[in-house]
């Protein structure tokens, strides 16, 4: 219901009615304003239409000023929600916080760098964080954790969107991801004009949530996530990406692979990157049990693969047709047979085509630069770099540093000194991929 105006615009059922109320008992606008602590300026603009998403907290305030009773109180909350969804999806929100998606496995050897980012978002030290790296390290599963312990911690609402993939049905999963695709892509509404942002907003103003946005490829516009985090003060953002969005105030975090041991070093049996090993193959083999030397080719076998968890499953899921030993000597069977073994022996599970995907895609000097120490050696470091481009030591840096947050490079501190370690996969995807230019 609204009212027309000589102007020809509208006014909604809500202005109206605090309009009437308002003067039924006598009060100027400045007047409710100091009785409801509502500002002057917001009570006009609700009054003229110029405001017709009035928040919750508001919607109550006025309420008290005008000292509405039980009937003409819900009137006016029912008004205020006219021709929207989101009264009831805010109730539903409150009253049962969401929670993360529920992780079916034991998240390994991620400890620390989980503790880091609950603690940066759960103190508000950071409200935007990016976790970047290579495809098949794990962002997700440690997204999941991060969500998993935030919300188990003191109930935080945990709104989780998938970028690419299915989203629930209910409708805040229906609005979170609208609100993403405005976020993420052009920037436009939807056919129906709604702004799923500004519902967003509404909905979790008084009890802001992590959202989490799985699976970002761009962001088209940068400032509207700025502009949310404004809008929504305590909401906190966690992306998973494949490398920064460039969103000003990101907080970029690195997720490495395991750690691995060197070559012709002391292997650990209890590493993380073993266990999760020995734990996709009992999938595959429960009988497995292997001997000393059988673990020492398996920790080869995670060094081989840089400790890259969905890698090492791939490569633990070829035990139906291999033991350990043959599946060892494939892996060592040149480049082309250590990417074959990158897809399970089913055909799925292909980080393969994922890593060559990502390295197709790369700016052509950055491309140009793995291209040359790819062909130079496994290791680098900085002055290596310079000699190989002739670019100054900052501009060698800032190539590298490209380099290590897409995650194709890894940082290595030896003596004192940093170097760099391209990993083996990656080597092995752009050997290959020259020996087809050449």
């Amino acid at each position: 219901m609204s009212i027309d105006l000589p102007a020809g615009d509208t006014v909604p059922l809500f202005g109206l009615l605090v309009r009437q109320h308002r003067m039924r008992i006598g009060l100027t606008q400045r007047e409710l304003a100091d009785l409801s602590t509502v500002s002057v300026r917001a009570i006009r603009d609700l009054e003229q239409g110029r405001a017709r998403r009035p928040r919750q907290d508001t919607v109550r305030l006025i309420a008290d000023g005008l000292r509405l009773g039980a009937r003409a109180r819900a009137d006016l909350e029912s008004a205020a929600g006219e021709g929207r969804t989101s009264w009831a999806v805010k109730a539903s929100y409150e009253a049962d916080p969401p929670a993360p998606p529920f992780a079916v496995d034991v998240q390994l050897g991620r400890e620390p760098e989980t503790a880091v980012i609950v603690d940066e978002l759960a103190t508000g030290a950071e409200r935007l964080v990016t976790v970047v790296g290579i495809d098949g390290v794990g962002r997700t599963r440690v997204a999941i954790e991060v969500a998993t312990r935030m919300h188990t911690a003191d109930r935080t609402p945990v709104l989780w969107c998938p970028v690419t993939g299915p989203t629930g049905g209910d409708r805040l999963s229906t609005l979170v991801r609208a609100a993403a695709d405005q976020l993420l892509g052009d920037g436009t509404h939807p056919a129906d004009g709604t702004d799923a942002i500004a519902a967003l907003v509404e909905i979790v103003a008084d009890r802001p949530p992590l959202l989490v946005l799985d699976g970002v490829r761009e962001v088209a516009h940068p400032g509207r996530l700025v502009q949310l985090l404004r809008d929504c003060p305590g909401l906190r953002i966690l992306v998973t990406a494949a490398f920064p969005l460039g969103v000003p105030g990101e907080r970029h975090f690195l997720l490495n692979p395991l750690a691995v041991a060197d070559e012709g070093e002391p292997f650990d049996a209890h590493a993380p990157a073993v266990r999760i090993f020995m734990e996709r193959a009992r999938r595959y083999r429960p009988d497995v049990d292997p001997d000393a030397r059988e673990t020492a080719l398996i920790a080869e076998i995670c060094r081989r693969l840089d400790g890259i968890p969905q890698a090492i499953h791939a490569a633990a899921s070829w035990l139906v047709v291999y033991d350990i030993a043959t599946l060892h000597h494939c892996l060592h069977d040149g480049p082309s047979g250590l990417l074959h073994h990158l897809a399970g022996p089913d055909g799925g599970t292909n980080l393969r085509d994922a890593l060559e995907r990502r390295l197709t895609t790369l700016p052509t000097a950055e491309r140009d630069l793995l291209d040359a120490l790819c062909l130079q050696g496994e290791t680098f470091d900085l002055a290596e770099v310079m000699a190989l481009t002739g670019r100054s030591l900052p501009d060698s840096g800032r190539a590298v540093r490209a380099l290590v947050l897409r995650g194709l490079v890894r940082p290595w501190y030896t003596g004192g000194q940093s170097r760099f370690r391209i990993l083996h996969l990656v080597r092995a995807a752009q050997l290959c991929a020259l020996d087809v230019r050449v």
